[in-house]
């Protein structure tokens, strides 16, 4: 009888040699163990610290209850970026919390995957160990001799070890075909090959440019040769044959496509260059915007009821300095806004005209610019349509320009086929829209006509409201014809209530209240003036007082139901070219003279002199025509016989306003500036009444 362990320990040796017959792949990542392989097998002595804590079985059952969360508490919580949607700089709602410690790119997949499965198809292997097992038992029993015979020299007890287990069991020997696993946790390798373009070289050679020796002697003949040559061809190309005004056209069309062209370029950036173009000019002008806005002069405390003006921006443009300042017109929706007249008063000096229209906020240069052919005299812009204009010009024609459009010519003209004046148009005024619902305006005019202007569509109709005849007798003309001696009229200006009541003043001093019922004759006729009248204004607030200024030095205030003598008389010591009531109070007014003086009368705090009497010229001989008040803003504009507008702003003193108990109601601005003018006259009035009872 055999011994108890021999057949085991042929089995474990045939388990050897068959092991060690088993090849291994150089890129196996199977571990080898030597003899210290159990090391991590063999029991471990903990060291306890000497700082550790010791604690009863109660203590170390006692269960701390720790939440953790998924936030990283390095992770930032005011990441902040740009939006540019906004234009602005917003935080970051979400942040990412994920934090990663380690990450590895394997190349393995399960075993037991589809993947995997299809994976071994394609190879040819077999999906169950099992069955490869049962077919090929005796394949590796041979192979396991085959190894016995190879490695006969090792021990015995060793090939026991290995073969044998601790209850001395034997190791099933692996199937023959199946793969050696890379692994020892039942996963597949996953392979894969990418394929390498190849390099391709690609070069290109140019042909060198040619090139030849030239050298020569120029002398002035042979430049004056060259011209010559080059002239008598430009002489041939104009005497071929051209389609008569086909030449014209082709010139036209492309001076038309230039124009377009450059006018595309430009009104791309125009919207953007015109705000860039104002940021500058604030920046520029910072220190008057301030002035403008912010300062008030404090001095006015201590000066007894007495201002000041301060100047702010001047204007000007370099085509229209030696040309004066004829008109001036506030916008009446723009309150920044305003409109200038360009021309000249001399008779000999007549070349052309401007109209400017400058902004508050762009004091260097003027948003639109229009040359005339005649001097512009007069000007006015439509208060429901502020994009419409009304001129007069020096040469007796009116027109109107539409400011929205491109076009540098009026929309409409008038002609000496349609009416048109034959001297100097000197006022124009816009009045409301007729039975018809046509625009129209009135014009007066040297000529001694007052003419009304109406709107139908493409025309300009011309409708004489009144002609300015003379008390004197017709002198006798040609054949036995009479001719009749017409008044010049220099200004003209309608009611605010009464819309078919106007006054027309005259260059023979004289006032005619007129009406436009009437043509024939005059309501009523003042002998105001000794010189021509150069400006009668209603009161915007008191419906029966009216001013008017003249050559003759003085500006005098009249009541229309008193006509005999004025109400006030001011001398101004010089030739007074224009006047203008303030829109806040109905007893300040401003005047301008020859001699370069701005002055501010305030009835109601003086009665006899100005409480504000300022040179606002920088050279001796300037004389000041215009003055205007802003509708909103504390400020005035005058202009000059230069050409420069100058904007003033009134002091503390210079614009005063009732004020209002506390407790009070506002009283209605109309009713009280009414009764502030009735209380001044009632001071006038009075000797005559004491007259009259006596």
């Amino acid at each position: 009888m055999p011994p108890k362990g021999g057949k085991g320990l042929k089995a474990t040796a045939a388990a050897g040699k068959a092991k060690s017959m088993r090849p291994i792949k150089d890129d196996d990542d199977v571990t080898e163990m030597g003899e210290g392989g159990d090391e991590w097998m063999q029991q471990k002595t903990l060291v306890k610290p000497d700082d550790q804590l010791d604690l009863n079985e109660t203590e170390l059952k006692e269960e701390f209850t720790r939440i953790l969360t998924a936030n990283n508490p390095h992770a930032p919580s005011n990441i902040v970026r740009y939006n540019f949607k906004e234009n602005a700089y917003k935080q970051t709602a979400h942040v990412d919390q994920l934090a990663i410690h380690f990450l590895l790119d394997g190349n393995m997949l399960h075993r037991d995957s589809d993947e995997a499965k299809r994976q071994m198809q394609r190879e040819g292997l077999a999906e169950a160990p099992s069955d490869h097992a049962a077919a090929t038992e005796g394949a590796t029993e041979e192979k396991a001799e085959t190894a016995d015979a190879a490695d006969g020299e090792k021990p015995a007890e060793e090939t026991k070890e290995e073969g044998t287990g601790e209850d001395g069991a034997t190791t099933p020997a692996p199937p023959e075909g199946a793969k050696k696993l890379t692994n020892q946790f039942n996963y597949s390798e996953r392979a894969s090959q990418t394929y390498n373009n190849p390099f391709r070289e690609r070069g290109t050679v140019t042909e060198p440019p040619p090139r030849a020796t030239f050298c020569a002697n120029v002398t002035q003949w042979e430049i004056f040769d060259a011209y010559q040559e080059d002239q008598d061809k430009q002489e041939k190309n104009k005497e071929k044959k051209v389609v008569p005004g086909r030449q014209q056209e082709e010139k036209a069309r492309k001076k038309l496509t230039v124009m377009d062209a450059q006018g595309d370029d430009i009104s791309r950036v125009s919207r953007a260059s015109k705000i860039i173009e104002r940021m500058v000019n604030q920046n520029s002008y910072d220190d008057v915007s301030q002035d403008f806005k912010y300062w008030e002069d404090v001095s006015d405390d201590f000066r007894d009821q007495e201002g000041t003006l301060l100047p702010l921006w001047k204007f000007s443009f370099d085509r229209a300095k030696k040309l004066a300042v004829t008109s001036l017109c506030w916008n009446p929706k723009y309150k920044d806004f305003f409109a200038v007249g360009h021309g000249s008063y001399d008779f000999m000096k007549q070349t052309r005209g401007m109209i400017l229209f400058y902004s508050l906020k762009n004091p260097s240069y003027p948003e639109k610019i229009y040359s005339t052919e005649s001097g512009v005299m007069s000007l006015d812009i439509h208060p429901e349509h502020p994009y419409l204009l009304a001129v007069g010009f020096y040469d007796g024609s009116v027109g109107v320009y539409n400011v929205t459009e491109s076009r540098t010519t009026p929309m409409y003209l008038s002609t000496a086929k349609n009416g048109k004046h034959t001297d100097p148009v000197w006022q124009v005024r816009w009045q409301k829209d007729d039975l018809d619902n046509n625009l129209n305006f009135f014009s007066v005019s040297s000529d001694g006509r007052v003419v009304s202007w109406t709107l139908v569509k493409n025309e300009l109709h011309y409708n004489d409201v009144i002609k300015l005849a003379l008390p004197e007798s017709p002198s006798d003309g040609p054949d036995g014809t009479k001719l009749f001696t017409l008044g010049c009229g220099t200004s003209f200006d309608f009611h605010r209530q009464t819309d078919y009541l106007f006054l027309v003043g005259t260059e023979e001093g004289k006032i005619h209240k007129c009406s436009k019922a009437y043509s024939s004759q005059f309501l009523d006729t003042i002998q105001a003036h000794h010189m021509a009248v150069y400006k009668v204004v209603w009161n915007h607030f008191h419906p029966n007082i009216f001013i008017t200024c003249s050559a003759d030095w003085s500006v005098k205030i009249w009541d229309h139901k008193q006509t005999k003598d004025p109400m006030f008389t001011f001398d101004l010591n010089s030739s007074v070219g224009d006047v203008a009531w303030a829109p806040y109070a109905s007893t300040i007014f401003a005047a301008v003279t020859a001699d370069g003086k701005v002055h501010v009368y305030d009835l109601s705090i003086n009665k006899y002199e100005a409480i504000c009497e300022q040179t606002v010229v920088q050279k001796k001989k300037t004389k000041l025509t215009h003055v205007s008040f802003n509708p909103i803003h504390p400020i005035l504009i005058v202009g000059d016989d230069r050409g420069y507008v100058t904007s003033l702003k009134l002091s503390p003193n210079l614009r005063k306003m009732p004020k209002v108990k506390k407790g009070e109601a506002p009283p209605d601005r109309t009713e009280q500036e009414i009764a502030k003018m009735d209380k001044l006259l009632a001071l006038v009035r009075e000797p005559d009444r004491v007259a009259n009872k006596s």
